[in-house]
């Protein structure tokens, strides 16, 4: 029965859905014939022209309401809101006689003018088409832009005199990778080392630092398209070996993954190795020892994780098989014998021998031991034993034995079995590290210990690193004493057991979409859906502070005076925090839906909270900051709020949604909508943050689906707007782009979709915020000159030449 009522209820829709594209074609058509009409009137009779006028506003909006309900062919609405539209519209059927009658009058006067009648099947027959067409409207001109076949209407401002003549070239300005905040902790193994350069490298994103630990300065190795997942160190520890995963390009075609074998020294790249070889993502690496590194092993990341060996001078392929069906964690060459290589994982132990071009595979024994269910690191001893850490808080020591004839059978060879047990940490050992004199060095998770052994693993120190870190996912080893510790929750301790470990590097550990930048001073501050709020120094290249809350944040924005911030959240609550005390000053709940936008009016007398129940709520702002009150809500939009910015003026707000709308806001008269867009054109805003409208319509690419761009971002100085796309990319574009296709710098490094960009208060540097690689970048801006947007806008109409091709910065 319920199968039999959902049939019938998604007839009911879809009948729906072609009666509401119907009557929007025909309100369409009715609004489209209503400037041509006006202007035949005009010289007829005046006074019916502005009887037609007025009947224009009146239908226009109506339009608009219903436009704004529903695209034409009602993709992107979901079932309930298009049942809950046709409940508030009533009967679809009387609902479209309704229509139809309205556009009865203008179907009279098109039969008896033949010319209007070519203009409106002219006006009809394009209205689907791609791109952007402008045209003139009763008010003034205006050009429109499609997304999905919606079509949105932008009025060109009045310093355009030719909008066709408009030049789009590239930004005078780029940018220069200054800083990488963050480490990829969560989820890598074995991705932390210390150079002779006194450098440590790790990896987060598509980029692998290279972080002075002394000097606290970055470079920067940056030839990976994808993101990062492993990285080992030659035996000379100048090369560098790291693989990436797979990942896809903007048309969702897989890319192939590689490793990459680099200088660390110069940056520049020796070797590429995969070309196709290897599967979804590379897993692991390892250099060879005996044979002074000339041999690299790779573990792809396919269902068989298939285990190759490479000259990676020639890049050639030596020789391959497929190692298990079951995860793979760990992967080493022995270091007396490049003939033998061991792989560790899920249930499992691999000793694997390498005999002109063949393998063969032999499987660690448990015997006696309790087999624990991940085997999640290995070492080797001074005396040739393997040292295993597994997820019960063992270190296991195997050896090689005689075959237990009992238990596997006759004309069984040696096998590597168990000789000792030894208890390490409560949970699982994460890490080992062999220390200089045969000592060992291993990391545990659920104790967050570590524990410095003798060489025949008896303890001899320990120390537990702050829960606030995570457990401890990697160590490497600076000097015998001091140690460099990568941790779970993304950060890189420095530190000694007498004098306890710090931060050297923290980040967040889950994605973030909240970014602001303060108003007066070189910090920023981010949240996320690790629930933490972190201030930062752009400067200093530091975290300040950061605090936990209930909710995760989505959004922030600094009040003007710099004093205070607000920071919206994932259950319609939002707080605002003292910069110097870190306390909650004030708080309050607009809906029950998560917040997307927060921003003050220039004067910071207001603020406008932007909420996905579709509503942009008010509050007045007084003592400084600390006190908020109701002072009006922006009901209009019939989709989630997506972004707003104020006028200079304060008195008027722009706000996009996510069905692709455009609307302005009277707020000091009473947060009213205002009907006539047309008004809108010359004001001037404080920000453009607005992903749609006329300043920025150059940044969409053809064939966007109104999702592709996450944010944008105008510079202070309006010359410039830097864009986070869908596709990892940072692009530059000068501003104003009102052209389609217009040219701009593209910037990689992100591992993920760019949630979010800003520009600090002086223009001197770019922060972008990737959403599930947790990757802070930090931009330099190199070059550039002064002018103001409006006399850019103007000279740049007096020129005529054709938009040339994108730049790749």
């Amino acid at each position: 029965m319920m199968e039999v009522r959902l049939q019938a209820q998604e007839d009911e829709i879809t009948l729906l859905k072609s009666s509401l594209a119907d009557a929007l074609r025909r309100i369409r058509l009715h609004d489209q014939l209503l400037p041509l009409l006006t202007q035949q009137l005009i010289a007829v009779n005046p006074a019916a022209a502005r009887v037609l006028n007025q009947v224009c506003c009146s239908d226009g909006c109506n339009s608009r309401k219903l436009s704004s309900s529903c695209t034409g062919d009602g993709i992107r609405l979901s079932a309930n809101r298009v049942r809950r539209n046709s409940e508030k519209m009533g009967n679809p059927e009387k609902q479209r006689k309704r229509l139809d009658k309205k556009a009865a009058s203008s179907a009279n006067l098109l039969t008896r003018s033949p010319s209007l009648e070519n203009r409106a099947k002219e006006l009809i027959a394009s209205a689907g088409s791609p791109g952007s067409r402008r045209g003139t409207y009763g008010q003034g001109q205006s050009i429109k832009m499609f997304i999905r076949g919606r079509p949105i209407t932008m009025y060109i401002p009045s310093n355009i005199q030719n909008y066709e003549d408009l030049k789009m070239e590239p930004p005078s300005e780029r940018l220069e990778l200054d800083w990488v905040y963050g480490y990829r902790g969560r989820d890598c193994r074995a991705n932390l080392y210390f150079l002779p350069t006194g450098e440590a490298v790790y990896f987060i994103a598509c980029v692998v630092v290279l972080y002075h630990i002394n000097n606290r300065t970055q470079r920067h190795y940056r030839k990976h398209t994808d993101c990062v997942r492993c990285l080992t160190l030659h035996p000379d520890k100048v090369r560098v070996a790291s693989g990436q995963t797979a990942g896809v390009d903007k048309d969702g075609k897989p890319l192939q993954p590689c490793v990459y074998i680099w200088d660390s020294t110069t940056l520049n790249t020796l070797q590429q190795l995969g070309g196709g070889t290897f599967q979804r993502g590379v897993g692991s690496v390892a250099f060879s020892f005996a044979d002074g590194g000339a041999s690299l092993c790779v573990i792809d990341d396919s269902n068989e994780h298939m285990l190759s060996v490479w000259d990676w001078n020639k890049a050639t392929k030596t020789a391959e098989v497929k190692s298990t069906n079951e995860a793979v964690f760990a992967v080493e060459f022995n270091p007396s014998d490049s003939s033998n290589i061991i792989t560790c994982g899920k249930s499992h132990v691999y000793f694997w021998t390498l005999s002109n071009g063949q393998f063969t595979k032999k499987q660690g024994i448990f015997g006696k031991y309790k087999k624990p269910k991940f085997i999640q690191c290995f070492v080797f001893s001074l005396t040739g034993d393997v040292l295993t850490g597994d997820s019960e808080g063992n270190i296991l020591t195997w050896g090689k034995s005689a075959a237990d004839i009992k238990t596997l059978g006759k004309g069984a060879k040696e096998t590597f079995q168990i000789m000792r047990q030894t208890r390490a940490h409560e949970g699982s050992v994460f890490t080992l590290c062999n220390l200089q004199g045969g000592a060992l060095l291993s990391g545990g998770g659920k104790d967050r210990k570590i524990i410095r052994w003798s060489a025949d693993l008896a303890p001899e120190r320990e120390c537990e690193i702050p829960e606030k870190y995570g457990a401890v996912r990697t160590i490497a080893d600076v000097d015998g004493e001091e140690l460099l510790v990568g941790t779970t929750r993304n950060a890189v301790l420095r530190g000694t057991f007498s004098d306890g470990f710090v931060a050297i590097v923290q980040g967040h550990v889950d994605e973030m979409w909240g970014l602001a930048t303060h108003p007066s001073q070189n910090i920023f501050l981010t949240c996320g859906h690790d629930r933490q709020v972190c201030l930062w120094k752009t400067e200093e290249h530091k975290l300040d502070w950061s605090i936990s809350l209930e909710e995760y944040g989505l959004c922030a924005g600094f009040c003007p005076n710099g004093s205070v911030v607000s920071v919206g959240l994932n259950t319609g609550r939002w707080v605002v925090l003292d910069l110097l005390t870190r306390e909650v000053v004030s708080e309050s709940t607009d809906g029950n839906e998560q917040l997307s936008v927060m921003r003050y009016s220039p004067d910071g007398s207001f603020l406008a909270v932007g909420s996905h129940d579709n509503f942009i709520y008010i509050y007045t702002v007084t003592e400084s900051g600390r006190r908020y009150t109701r002072f009006g809500k922006c009901n209009g939009h019939s989709s989630f709020i997506t972004h707003l910015d104020w006028s200079k003026d304060g008195k008027y707000i722009m706000s996009n949604s996510g069905d692709y709308e455009i609307l302005y806001w009277d707020i000091a008269g009473g947060c009213k909508l205002l009907r006539n867009r047309f008004e809108s054109k010359d004001r001037e805003w404080a920000s453009y943050t607005c992903v749609l409208g006329f300043h920025v319509m150059g940044v969409w690419l053809e064939g966007s689906d109104g999702t592709d761009i996450n944010a944008l971002c105008r510079s202070h100085s309006e010359r410039m707007v830097a864009v986070a796309d869908d596709f990892c990319k940072v692009h530059l574009f000068q501003y104003p782009c009102p052209k389609p296709k217009a040219p701009s710098h593209k910037y990689e490094g992100h591992g993920s979709h760019v949630t979010n960009v800003c520009f600090t208060h002086c223009d001197s540097h770019l922060l972008s915020m990737g959403g599930k690689d947790t990757c802070i970048l930090q931009w330099r801006v190199m070059g550039g000159g002064v002018g103001d947007s409006r006399e850019r806008l103007t000279s740049l109409s007096s020129t005529s030449t054709s938009s040339p091709e994108p730049v790749t910065g």
